[in-house]
């Protein structure tokens, strides 16, 4: 299923934090909040599910912005892509905001372009993917539990759970959920480096299900039915898929 990308704005000027909210409603992410204080940041961080942040070095004149990265990377588990926002020239500063790793610096006043481009930047590097977003194709970023996807200029975050299978043609991957496809440009060994081998299984040179969704194995006819109804082949070189399972005669 489709979802949006949740980002968590800590910005203490409301004028700056509604337009950063337009930016980002533009654009179909979802704001899980807006957090004026150092508290409220470290309180929104860890109630809300969030994907991105966008921070403000400075609130209320003190540089809480980066406590506030110091505080999020303090525990690596919990950490999240972030980029800063400032209207600051102070070196010293500058230098202790970088050693907190943000993906990006924005100075003030930012204009929307920079803004999406840097949380494009921040969810690619995080995954650790490159040039991800330079086409005009439909790409995605690889997560352990989500894709984000880039689709007509919008990036939408999909469950990997939801993903039923996916089919390969050449440097293009068709990702089919129950409900949606995407077509995104990635080759198939490096979407399987990605994926977990125990769920995602390679059935076929153009195909690649989720265990979790198989609604029959047709041994006779060498398919798989899927729970959306799809009908996936098993090539003779993969016929080990059936040694995933267990048959009870």
């Amino acid at each position: 299923m489709e979802q949006k990308i949740n980002v968590l704005i800590v910005e203490d000027t409301p004028a700056e934090s509604d337009a950063l909210l337009a930016i980002l409603n533009e654009q179909q992410f979802n704001v899980v909040g807006v957090a004026r204080t150092h508290q409220e940041a470290v309180n929104l961080f860890f109630s809300k599910k969030v994907d991105l942040l966008i921070l403000d070095i400075y609130l209320n004149g003190n540089p809480d912005g980066i406590a506030f990265a110091e505080t999020m990377n303090a525990v690596p588990s919990s950490a999240k892509p972030f980029v800063f926002l400032t209207s600051s020239t102070d070196r010293s500063i500058f230098d202790r905001a970088k050693l907190t790793k943000p993906f990006s610096f924005l100075m003030k006043p930012f204009n929307p372009l920079e803004v999406i481009y840097a949380l494009e930047m921040a969810i690619e590097k995080f995954y650790g993917q490159e040039e991800v977003f330079e086409s005009d194709e439909e790409d995605t970023v690889i997560g352990t539990e989500y894709f984000f996807i880039k689709k007509k200029n919008v990036l939408k975050k999909v469950a990997v759970s939801d993903i039923v299978y996916i089919e390969v043609e050449e440097r293009y991957c068709s990702i089919y959920s129950n409900t949606d496809r995407f077509v995104v440009q990635i080759s198939l060994a490096k979407i399987m480096d990605q994926l977990n081998a125990d769920i995602f299984l390679r059935t076929h040179r153009n195909f690649i299900v989720n265990r979790d969704c198989i609604e029959e194995i047709q041994t006779a006819d060498n398919l798989l039915l899927m729970n959306n109804g799809k009908l996936v082949p098993i090539s003779d070189r993969y016929k080990d898929v059936f040694k995933q399972f267990r048959f009870i005669r």
